[in-house]
C-alpha cells in the first residue's frame, strides 16, 4: 500500500462522537515516549502529520485522521509516565478503555513497545487486558535505529518467550525504525489486507 493521501478529521475525549464507524479503523498506542508520532509520520510519509515532542504524554485526546479516503488512522495517548496528575491519567485510561472496547469498526490496535529495552510489566499489561477482551492486537518493536540485526532477533524471541507463557498464540510482530523507514511496506501491506476483509464483508453484506 502507498499512503497518497493523509488527512486530520477530528480530536476528542468523546468515543461516541468518533467520525462515522463506517471505514476500517486502526489505532496506535504505547508508553509515553516510545515514539509513536514518529512511527506515525514515517508510515503517512508526513513529517508534521503527528506532533512529535520531547514531552511524554504529549497526545492527551483521541486523534482520527483519513487515510487515502478509506481507513482511519488513529493515534491514542500513551499509557505509562506522563508530566500530568493523577486525575488527567486516570480520565485519559477511561477514554481509551471506552474507545477500544466500544468502538465498532476498530480492525486492529498497534501496540508500540521500545525495541531496546526488555519486556515491561506496563506494555504486558496492557496486552493481557487487549487479550481478556478479545481484541486483535500487533506489536509494533520502536527505536531500533542502532540496533543490530542480532539485538533485533533477540528482542523478538524475548517477547515471543515472555507471551508464551500466558498465551497459546502470538500476535503479529514488526520491527520498525522511524529514520530508515524499516517496517513501512510490511505494516502497512498488512492493513491494507484487513481493509480488503472489511470491504469485502460490506459487500457481502449489502448483497
Amino acid at each position: 500500500m502507498e499512503v497518497k493521501q493523509a488527512e486530520f478529521i477530528i480530536s476528542n475525549s468523546d468515543p461516541t462522537r468518533c467520525p462515522k464507524p463506517d471505514k476500517p479503523e486502526y489505532a496506535f498506542i504505547g508508553r509515553s515516549n516510545v515514539g509513536k508520532s514518529s512511527l506515525i509520520n514515517m508510515l503517512t510519509t508526513r513529517h508534521k502529520l503527528a506532533k512529535t515532542s520531547q514531552t511524554p504524554g504529549k497526545t492527551q485526546l483521541i486523534n482520527h485522521f483519513l487515510i487515502n479516503t478509506d481507513w482511519y488512522l488513529v493515534d491514542l495517548p500513551g499509557y505509562g509516565f506522563a508530566k500530568a496528575p493523577q486525575r488527567e491519567r486516570e480520565k485519559w485510561e477511561k477514554m481509551i478503555d471506552a474507545y477500544l472496547t466500544e468502538r465498532p469498526n476498530l480492525i486492529c490496535t498497534f501496540v508500540l513497545v521500545d525495541g531496546r529495552i526488555d519486556p515491561q510489566r506496563i506494555d504486558l499489561e496492557f496486552m493481557a487486558k487487549m487479550g481478556e477482551r478479545g481484541l486483535p492486537f500487533v506489536i509494533i518493536f520502536t527505536k531500533n535505529e542502532k540496533s543490530s540485526t542480532n539485538a533485533i532477533a533477540q528482542m523478538v524471541k524475548k517477547y515471543s518467550q515472555t507471551l508464551k507463557q500466558t498465551w497459546d498464540e502470538l500476535p503479529p510482530m514488526f520491527v520498525s525504525s522511524a529514520v530508515s523507514s524499516r517496517g513501512k511496506e510490511e505494516i502497512l501491506d498488512y492493513i491494507d489486507q484487513l481493509n480488503k476483509e472489511f470491504y469485502q464483508e460490506m459487500k457481502a453484506k449489502r448483497d
